[in-house]
């Protein structure tokens, strides 16, 4: 009975001018470089090293308290930086399909990216190469995050990357730059409230690679969020899929019954299709975004702190406080600043 109220709530989903609408403007790679994908976000790729990298042994998880802290602030120029001068362009991962984060704007012109993140890379740009526009956007899926910059194929990735111990042993850090959590996505008229019971039984999408499938595996309280491959020929990934916005079509096209995902993300994904709203009081984990870059590149990890140093300047002025009044405010209401940094103890 639950299944088919649900169903019918869904069959009346409207996209941002349909997804198609979307999907046709993210196919428009025009600046940017779309990544392979691959099934899992980690590498078989060996310790990092050549130009741009230092040797570094990754902490074990154990030994991990506090992830979110960082090297502390510097411009001092090293391996990775003078890389990236010579080049005279910064790589940034990004996403191309993430509403007010990283997105494709067609009322904007043809392969123009906008978004609170691509306003972060420009102002790394800026710092490093004195010019906000010297930068190669590459979109990679979610599950490429971390390949991408073990494989060299960007220089950082700005990108909703939550820190977590275990991403910490991959990839270097820099400090927080955004506080978000997971919170449940679905359609306006179902029974579903939040993350609780009311998930039991019903089909739930995330990220492959994401927090919010661990979050899930952690607890699910009886939803399905797993795909099964049992060899035939209707083995697909459903469930867990390589960027986030496909969970959106999947639950427009009536294929889930719910996405779970950070609330940052899902506030722009409800303003795009307004059939869908964020489930619950609020979301129910805190995670810190951060800019990742390749693990041992400590000179560019320490410059985008102070990138960051100086982001939040200026209180209600900084260049972090109108980046959100650009972009988030709207869906995101009510957030003061930044999160402070954290910096690691000598």
């Amino acid at each position: 009975m639950t299944r088919a109220k649900d169903g019918a709530a869904r069959g009346g989903l409207r996209g941002w001018g349909g997804v198609t609408g979307m999907a046709v403007a993210c196919a428009v790679t025009a600046s940017l470089t779309l990544l392979p994908l691959a099934h899992s976000e980690g590498s078989t790729a060996g310790p990092a090293t050549g130009p741009g990298s230092t040797s570094a042994v990754p902490a074990k998880a154990a030994e991990c308290k506090d992830p979110e802290a960082s090297l502390e602030p510097s411009n001092a120029d090293g391996p990775s930086i003078e890389k990236i001068k010579k080049r005279g362009k910064l790589i940034a991962g990004i996403d191309q399909n993430s509403f007010r984060w990283g997105y494709r704007n067609p009322e904007a012109g043809s392969g123009t990216i906008e978004g609170f993140d691509i306003d972060l890379v420009r102002a790394i740009a800026q710092n490093i190469l004195g010019d906000r526009d010297a930068v190669i956007f590459r979109a990679i899926p979610t599950n490429q995050r971390i390949a991408a910059l073990e494989h060299d194929q960007v220089d950082v990735v700005v990108r909703t990357m939550t820190i977590n111990c275990e991403r910490a042993e991959q990839v270097s850090f820099s400090t927080a730059y955004f506080q978000a959590g997971q919170q449940v996505l679905a359609p306006k008229e179902s029974r579903i409230d939040g993350y609780d019971e009311s998930l039991k039984g019903k089909r739930v999408c995330t990220a492959e690679g994401s927090t919010a499938y661990d979050a899930l595996k952690a607890k699910s309280f009886g939803a399905i969020f797993e795909d099964k491959h049992d060899g035939t020929d209707l083995d697909e990934d459903q469930l867990t899929v390589p960027n986030q916005l496909d969970c959106l079509v999947r639950l427009q096209l009536g294929e889930v019954d719910a996405v779970v995902t950070d609330n940052a993300l899902a506030a722009g994904q409800a303003a795009q299709d307004p059939a869908v709203e964020l489930k619950g009081d609020g979301p129910f984990t805190t995670e810190y975004y951060g800019v990742a870059a390749k693990l041992g590149a400590d000179d560019l990890v320490a410059r985008v702190n102070q990138v960051l140093v100086e982001y939040r300047q200026g209180g209600a002025n900084s260049p972090w406080m109108k980046s959100y009044r650009t972009w988030l405010a709207e869906g995101l209401p009510g957030i003061k600043g930044p999160p402070a940094p954290k910096y690691r103890s000598n």
